[in-house]
């Protein structure tokens, strides 16, 4: 088959919705469902641009666009109702980055694909409330900065201040949260409030490779470096007041700290691995995709299941790698403001993890259905009196925690009925990359980037200047577009606002 033109491409799409864009069968070959995908007026323009310079003759780049990419994994056996695109989804490796899929676990040639959960397994985020107002914190600003900044080991090569040896960390893997309770590094109520309660049970340290152990052991309770960070916020607009005093956020001026983090090195070793045993897996048992990167195995076979069972224990290191950098944050600033953790209420109002795949119970066609379910750059958001959610939240709805790129706004959002039954319970993750890394560092300078953020008065502490760039905000979508589209077709609302006023880097 030739090349379609970009005319032909679009004949494939149509708009169903305000908000939506449904991809018909046969936009790629194999199609067993729709795709879909949610977008306002200016994400959609970013969508298809992204299409149009893919079907220039000659046009080369590194990922398929990520409309195509919606549409390989919907093709994928085993998928039910739709492979659905976030609205801040842009291509990555194999899945796009915001797309979403679900695989029936009764069906035997259902699979399971490291690439719909990425290489940074249990990417999350987490938010710490405090009881500090923006005026108790403005006048001490770029000392608690620093001290969050010596505190916390960050950047590419950093290692980690919490004492481990190598049965610490097959403990660690096991036990996830549970682990840093025992040693001391977290409060009984963090993991009340974490996704899965910070661990996740079907890990086994014994289908990681000694290789992936040895890259995690040294980088414990380190910040890691690419869009990763540790960010001192304020509240700046609260949307529902009911629900954020349900989280402690009774005023705008509130100062909370985000922190942006996954499994490091040793969760990418673990996908790794597990593609090039997927590789023969798919020899084995004939399973064709349309992109080699979507390497895949039936979720029951023992190259599925050695996977989910490393996935855990990866999940389960990035859950121990956040507690340890809350810990580290609640001295920092109990140093600083000569106080305890305790009496500036540092208490974690969520923990929410945006790489992974998890077994759940969804209705699918009217029908209760056991799925695995696989997120990748998209978070859970499942709605009042879930089961699932901690009992503090069973009225408001699982808190949701966008974090926007460097120097720009973050949002808590809280899941929706309507998300159950549009999305499996999802939302979106974050901004989402418009400018790809490379095209970033050549578009834009160091000193402009840095310039501009001591313009809107925020500090930064960066370990890798080059970085700088990669991160600013002109490389990612506008998150309030990204939010808005959200929570215009409902899949979670918009509960509160939040803006950097320090930002901490790899």
């Amino acid at each position: 088959m030739g090349v379609r033109s970009y005319e032909e491409e679009c004949s494939f799409l149509e708009k169903i919705e305000p908000h939506t864009w449904k991809i018909k069968k046969n936009f790629v070959p194999n199609m067993n469902v729709e795709g879909i995908f949610f977008v306002n007026e200016n994400l959609e323009k970013l969508m298809f641009d992204e299409l149009r310079n893919a079907c220039r003759p000659g046009s080369i780049g590194g990922f398929l666009p990520a409309v195509k990419q919606i549409g390989n994994v919907a093709a994928l056996p085993g998928i039910v109702k739709g492979s659905i695109g976030l609205p801040d989804v842009h291509s990555g490796y194999g899945f796009a980055i915001g797309n979403m899929a679900a695989f029936d676990l009764d069906d035997p040639k259902a699979i399971v694909s490291p690439g719909g959960v990425g290489f940074d397994i249990n990417c999350g985020v987490r938010l710490v409330r405090t009881n500090l107002m923006e005026k108790d914190v403005q006048p001490l600003k770029e000392k608690i900065a620093q001290s969050m900044f010596d505190h916390i080991p960050v950047g590419v090569g950093s290692k980690g201040i919490i004492p481990m040896n190598a049965r610490d960390l097959e403990e660690a893997l096991e036990m996830g949260m549970d682990w840093s309770l025992r040693e001391g590094y977290a409060w009984a109520e963090d993991k009340e409030h974490c996704e899965e309660y910070g661990r996740m049970l079907n890990a086994d340290p014994a289908k990681v490779s000694p290789k992936a152990k040895k890259r995690g052991l040294p980088q414990l309770g380190t910040l890691g470096a690419g869009n990763h960070y540790a960010e001192i916020q304020v509240v700046e607009e609260i949307f529902d007041s009911r629900n954020a005093a349900k989280m402690g956020i009774e005023t705008t001026g509130q100062v909370c700290v985000m922190i942006h983090s996954g499994s490091r090195g040793f969760g990418h070793q673990v996908a790794t691995d597990a593609l090039l045993a997927m590789e023969k897996a798919m020899k084995r048992d004939t399973i064709e995709v349309n992109d080699r990167q979507l390497a895949c195995a039936y979720i029951k076979s023992q190259e599925g299941q050695d996977y989910l069972k490393s996935m855990a224990a990866a999940a389960n290191f990035a859950w121990v790698n956040r507690s340890s950098m809350t810990f580290l944050t609640r001295q920092a600033f109990a140093k600083t403001f000569n106080s305890t953790p305790d009496d500036l209420d540092m208490q974690v109002i969520y923990d929410v993890s945006h790489n992974i795949a998890k077994t759940e119970r969804h209705m699918v066609d009217g029908k209760e259905k056991t799925l695995l379910v696989h997120r990748k750059g998209s978070t859970r958001a499942f709605p009042p009196h879930h089961p699932l959610i901690p009992v503090d939240y069973q009225l408001t709805g699982q808190p949701v925690l966008i974090g926007g790129t460097m120097g720009t706004c973050s949002y808590v959002l809280t899941g929706t009925e309507k998300g159950m039954s549009k999305t499996f319970g999802t939302t979106c993750h974050g901004a989402g990359r418009a400018l790809s890394r490379a095209k970033s560092r050549r578009e834009l300078s160091y000193q402009d980037v840095l310039d501009k953020l001591a313009s809107q008065g925020i500090s930064i502490r960066v370990a890798s200047p080059k970085l700088v760039m990669e991160e600013a905000p002109e490389s990612y979508k506008n998150v309030t577009d990204v939010v808005d589209t959200c929570h215009a077709v409902g899949i979670s609302a918009k509960c509160f606002k939040l803006r950097p006023i320090a930002v901490i880097k790899g």
